[in-house]
């Protein structure tokens, strides 16, 4: 079933006298997006921290922050890498003078390099409290998950209900297209009686004039494709997988089709279904924004 992209999770644990807090939150978005936010002790496990992430979701911004509460979990200052920072300096002086630029290489340069600080020897984390961080990271992503599937069940039985509504107005409008051509038929004959002041009726004409009118306004070919739309739409409502970018495709071929329909049609009825049914697409797609 689809899952949304909003969503929150926060747990909390206590290991070696130090409360480990960790948040978690998504919102909507495009692709995949990750932030983590996290202490300069846990820098060398910021990849493997993303990658774990990344492998829970497909789709949305994911912002996670991890914060360490309590004796030494914040360092009252950190350590200068002396050494790794004269050679970056080394490096960048000899590519400033390779070719010959002029920007001086200046302390905003050198910070920018993460390695040159590393967190006290007191604050640096052992195996056991580094596996509860692991451990309490990951409840928080399934407390995230979670919620996402909760509302995701909720977004379904709304899109479940309107897309049943758009198939309620496709069949009135099948059941209405044929009368459409019948009473053309009816009105343009009463005219032509009208007009002719009893002249005999040219039965062959009145048909061509009906028939061009009716291959005009034929939408036989719209409605079929509008509810196999309506089919596949079903069946992705249903997927375990993401389908949010599917979903976002098929909206937009459904919009074609009954903005076809409406431009067709030269009825009143029909055009009445019509703006139903676009009212209904309309609260689609913003359902389908937050659709991983």
């Amino acid at each position: 079933m689809i899952k949304s992209m909003t969503g929150y999770g926060r747990v909390e644990a206590i290991c070696d006298g130090r409360n480990i807090v960790v948040e978690a939150k998504s919102v909507n978005h495009r692709f995949l997006e990750i932030a983590l936010r996290m202490p300069a002790a846990l820098y060398p496990l910021e990849m493997e921290y993303k990658k774990k992430i990344g492998e829970r979701f497909k789709r949305g911004r994911i912002d996670v922050s991890i914060r360490l509460e309590g004796d030494g979990a914040e360092p009252s200052k950190v350590n200068l890498n002396l050494e790794v920072a004269r050679d970056y300096f080394d490096v960048l002086t000899r590519l400033k003078n390779e070719f010959n630029l002029q920007e001086p290489i200046g302390l905003k340069t050198l910070i920018s390099f993460r390695d040159i600080f590393t967190p006290p020897v007191e604050t640096q984390l052992n195996g056991d409290f580094l596996n509860s961080v692991d451990k309490t990271l990951q409840e928080a992503l399934s407390m995230l998950v979670n919620m996402r599937q909760d509302e995701g069940i909720a977004l379904f039985s709304d899109m479940q209900m309107r897309l049943q509504t758009i198939g309620e107005t496709m069949g009135t409008i099948r059941s209405r297209a044929p009368q459409v051509v019948m009473e053309y038929q009816r009105r343009l004959s009463d005219r032509i009686k009208e007009l002719s002041a009893g002249f005999e009726l040219d039965v062959a004409r009145l048909a061509q004039e009906v028939a061009i009118m009716a291959d005009r306004c034929d939408i036989t070919e719209e409605i079929v494709r509008m509810q196999s739309h309506i089919g596949q739409f079903e069946a992705l409502l249903q997927s375990d997988e993401a389908e949010g970018r599917k979903i976002d495709f098929l909206l937009q071929e459904m919009n074609r089709e009954i903005n076809t329909i409406g431009s067709k049609s030269n009825d009143v009825e029909i055009a009445r279904q019509v703006i139903e049914a676009k009212s209904e697409l309309g609260k689609l797609r913003e359902q389908a924004q937050n659709i991983e």
